[in-house]
C-alpha cells in the first residue's frame, strides 16, 4: 500500500474493479494526489473526462503509473461549472490532457499556459471552452501560433501536405537563419471520433476500431482492448494464446524498428541500409502474415485469446524466416554504425535531455534513449511478459543516434524473445468463451507497443456496456518531446529528428 496517497485506489494492470472503488475526491485533493504522485516518480498515464452523476458536472479521472512498484493508482473528481484550475504550470505532463478535456467537455483549465484545441473537434457536451459559435467550421491547425519577434527571425510552415506518402500534420518553425528557436506542432487532420464510437460497445465493430486506432500498432491496441474485455468478463486467455500474442507484438516491433532504421538511413542519403531495411521490414511483416494472413496482424488478437493457431510446420517456417531476418538485419544495420558520415549526422542531432523527457512524461524508445529505464513489459507486465522477460535497454545522449541505436538493441532482444517462445510454445486451446461484461466497473490495461505505452481505460454502465472508453497512444505523450528536441537545432535536421521519433498522427488524433 502506498501510504503517501491513501486516497487513490491501488490497481494492477488489467484488474477490473467496481466504479465505487474509485474514490471521488475534492478537486484540491485530486490535484494534490497528481502532484504528489509525479513528485514520487509516478507518471500520468491518462487524465480524462466522463459523465458525472451530479447535474451539470463533469467527472475527471486520473491514472498514475508507478513503474517502481508495478502498480497503478486511480482517482476521480467532479468539476461543476465550465472551468477548473490548470495543473499544467506545476505538472507539464498533463498539458495535452487538459486541452483535450476542454475540447471534449467544454471545461476551461484556467491558467493553462498555451490553451489551444488538440484536434479542433466539437465538444461532446455542446459547451465550447473557446466560445466558438456552433455554426463556425472546425478546422485543424487554424488558430494562434507562438511567434518569436526580432530582426531576421522568420517563420517556416510545413504541411499538412508533405512530400512523402505520409499522414498529414502541420509544423510551424520560428527560425533565425537555419537555427530553430521554436517548433509548434498542430495535428487533428486524422481525427475520426473513435472514442465516441466506442461508447455503447462492445459490438461486432468494436474490435475493428481497436485494430485501426493506429494501423502500425494493430497488435498493441487490439491486445489492450481484448484485455479490457477479458478483465471485465473475468476470463483468462490460455497460455498458448498469451504466447502467440507476445510473438505477434514483438514481430510488430521488429517490422517498425527495422523500417525506422531504413528510413533514417534514407533521410541522410545512405542508400545501402535504406534499401535493405525497406525489404527486410517487408520480411518481418510477412512473418506476421504467416500467423494470421494479415501483414499488420488484423484478425489475430481476439477477446478470449487469438483467432489463429500455428501448427508445427508453420512454427518451423517462422523460425527459418526469423533466422534469415536476423542475419540480413545485422548486415544492413551495422553499415550505419560503421559509416562515419552517417554517425556524424546522427550524433548530437535533436537531443532530448533526461530531465525534460521525464518532465514531459515521454514513453517507449524516446524515453529510454534519454536514459529513462521505463518499459511496460517489465514494469507493468501482463500476459506472457509476466513469465518471460525482455531486457530493458537505455542510452544516455537522447539524440538521433541514441534513438536509432536503441532500436537496434530492441531488435536483438525481440528476436531472442520470439525464438525462445517458439521453442517452448505451450499446448492447448488458443481461445476461450467470453461472458457478459461486469456492470458499473472500471479497468485499465497497459501494453508496451513499439512506440511505447498503449493505455486503454474502460468504464461500463449498469448494463455492462462501455459508458466511456479512453485511449492514450504513446504518440500523445511523445509529440511534445519532438518539439523540444528541435530547439536550437538546424532546420535541416528536422527530417531525421522527426523520423527518430516516428510518431503516429492518427494515434494522436483518434
Amino acid at each position: 500500500m502506498n501510504d503517501s496517497r491513501p486516497e487513490l485506489a491501488m490497481l494492477a494492470n488489467g484488474q477490473a474493479v467496481h466504479r465505487a472503488a474509485i474514490p471521488v475526491l475534492s478537486f484540491e485533493a485530486f490535484k494534490q494526489a497528481i502532484l504528489d504522485g509525479v513528485a514520487a516518480r509516478q507518471r500520468v498515464s491518462a487524465l480524462f473526462g466522463a459523465a458525472s452523476p451530479l447535474p451539470g458536472a463533469t467527472r475527471l479521472y486520473v491514472v498514475l503509473a508507478d513503474d517502481e512498484q508495478n502498480l497503478l493508482f486511480a482517482g476521480a473528481t467532479d468539476v461543476e461549472g465550465d472551468a477548473f484550475p490548470s495543473l499544467t504550470p506545476r505538472c507539464p505532463q498533463v498539458h495535452l490532457f487538459e486541452r483535450e478535456i476542454a475540447e471534449q467537455f467544454g471545461l476551461r483549465p484556467v491558467g493553462h499556459p498555451w490553451f489551444k484545441p488538440v484536434r479542433y473537434c466539437r465538444s461532446w457536451t455542446g459547451r465550447d471552452a473557446w466560445g466558438r459559435p456552433p455554426e463556425q467550421p472546425i478546422l485543424p491547425a487554424v488558430g494562434d501560433f507562438y511567434r518569436v519577434e526580432g530582426d531576421q527571425v522568420h517563420e517556416v510552415a510545413v504541411g499538412p501536405v508533405h512530400a512523402g506518402v505520409i499522414e498529414p500534420g502541420h509544423f510551424r518553425f520560428q527560425c533565425h537563419g537555419e537555427q530553430v528557436f521554436h517548433l509548434e506542432i498542430a495535428l487533428g487532420f486524422q481525427h475520426r471520433g473513435v472514442e465516441e464510437a466506442l461508447v455503447g460497445g462492445p459490438t461486432p465493430r468494436t474490435i475493428h476500431y481497436a485494430e485501426t486506432l493506429s494501423g502500425d500498432s494493430t497488435v498493441a491496441h487490439a491486445t489492450s482492448y481484448c484485455q479490457v474485455v477479458e478483465a471485465l468478463a473475468s476470463c483468462q486467455e490460455t497460455a498458448r494464446a498469451q504466447t502467440l500474442r507476445g510473438v505477434a507484438l514483438e514481430l510488430e516491433r521488429l517490422a517498425n524498428h527495422v523500417g525506422d532504421l531504413g528510413a533514417l538511413a534514407g533521410d541522410v542519403g545512405f542508400l545501402p541500409t535504406a534499401s535493405y531495411c525497406g525489404r527486410i521490414r517487408g520480411d518481418f511483416l510477412n512473418m506476421t502474415a504467416l500467423l494470421c494472413g494479415s501483414r499488420f496482424g488484423r484478425g489475430l488478437i481476439r477477446p478470449g485469446g487469438v483467432g489463429f493457431d500455428m501448427d508445427a510446420e508453420r512454427i518451423a517456417e517462422l523460425g527459418r524466416r526469423l533466422d534469415a531476418g536476423e542475419k540480413d538485419t545485422t548486415v544492413a544495420v551495422n553499415l550505419l554504425w560503421n559509416t562515419q558520415s552517417v554517425m556524424a549526422r546522427f550524433e548530437d542531432a535533436g537531443p532530448l535531455p533526461l530531465h525534460v523527457a521525464a518532465e514531459l512524461g515521454t514513453v517507449g524508445p524516446v524515453a529510454r534513449a534519454s536514459g529513462i529505464e521505463r518499459d511496460v513489459r517489465r514494469d507493468q507486465p501482463s500476459g506472457i511478459y509476466c513469465f518471460s522477460h525482455i531486457p530493458v535497454s537505455t542510452c544516455e545522449t537522447g539524440d538521433v543516434a541514441a534513438r536509432a541505436y536503441l532500436r537496434w538493441l530492441e531488435i536483438q532482444h525481440s528476436i531472442g524473445f520470439i525464438r525462445d517462445q517458439l521453442r517452448a510454445l505451450p499446448t492447448g486451446a488458443v481461445r476461450v468463451p467470453v461472458r457478459a461484461l461486469a456492470p458499473d466497473s472500471l479497468v485499465i490495461t497497459l501494453n508496451e507497443g513499439w512506440r511505447g505505452e498503449v493505455c486503454h481505460v474502460a468504464l461500463t454502465d449498469a448494463q455492462g456496456r462501455f459508458s466511456r472508453y479512453k485511449v492514450v497512444d504513446p504518440s500523445f505523450h511523445n509529440w511534445p518531446g519532438l518539439a523540444y528536441a528541435l530547439r536550437n537545432q538546424e532546420i535541416s535536421d528536422f527530417p531525421i529528428c522527426n523520423k527518430s521519433f516516428n510518431l503516429s498522427y492518427c494515434g494522436h488524433d483518434l
